[in-house]
């Protein structure tokens, strides 16, 4: 257990002046049968206590360094920001109090306040129930008749990326010491977007083609089958065969 200012000027105390002063080996004894309960002092802990004393004329602790400690006006004018815009960012807050974006973190973090992300989730009509029923029945049906089917399936997956910042996970934030369970709608069909489509699946070969897609199936045809039009738009499959 470390020694307050108090403890040191017991030690000091013990130590004496004149020609009643006590040995270290003396004081580090007295100190530990005045206080069984706590931890023996050591010699050069006494006399560290004794030669700052007589440089200094106290026995205090010197002031800490580093960082000050956050003024409680700053952090009440940052839960502020919070309340009155829960979707503000550490650097809008940060750039608006004119403080440092650790402080703001930190300050954030002592109060318990977290950045719940958006999740994104495709909105459901009423008649997309029986549509995956029907899907389901498809595809068992299919399975059936033919046992390689599900085999020489393309599966897909797309990523959109939108070039406008609209529906940013990383900067659609909402500031909340408990999950909000908020909502947005976001309507996603915006020409400034590009998608990107990974696939996989058990095939020989994948060809890209340029083609259009209108009047244009793309199941079970050749890449020498892709028809010519000045309208171009890009589509892919598996050649199987």
């Amino acid at each position: 257990m470390p020694l307050n200012e108090r403890d040191r000027i017991e030690i000091l105390m013990m130590i004496g002046v004149g020609d009643r002063m006590r040995t270290q080996q003396e004081v580090c004894r007295l100190f530990h049968e005045m206080h069984p309960d706590r931890e023996p002092v050591s010699q050069s802990t006494v006399s560290r206590i004794e030669r700052k004393y007589r440089e200094l004329g106290h026995v205090r602790d010197a002031p800490r360094q580093g960082r000050p400690k956050i003024n409680e006006n700053v952090q009440q004018d940052v839960i502020l920001s919070a309340l009155e815009n829960p979707h503000c960012t550490v650097r809008q807050v940060s750039r608006d109090l004119n403080i440092g974006k650790s402080s703001v973190s930190n300050i954030f973090k002592k109060v318990k306040y977290h950045p719940y992300r958006v999740r994104l989730i495709h909105e459901l009509a009423e008649d997309d129930f029986d549509r995956r029923t029907e899907f389901c029945e498809y595809m068992m049906d299919h399975n059936n008749q033919n046992n390689g089917f599900i085999a020489n399936i393309l599966f897909s997956d797309e990523a959109t990326f939108f070039l406008n910042g609209h529906v940013n996970r990383q900067n659609t934030r909402y500031w909340s010491q408990e999950n909000p369970h908020w909502m947005q709608e976001y309507h996603t069909q915006h020409p400034q977007k590009t998608n990107l489509i990974d696939t996989i699946g058990k095939v020989k070969s994948l060809s890209f083609k340029i083609c259009p897609l209108k009047n244009f199936s793309v199941a079970n045809r050749k890449s020498s089958e892709a028809p010519k039009s000045d309208m171009l738009r890009v589509a892919f499959w598996a050649e199987t065969g």
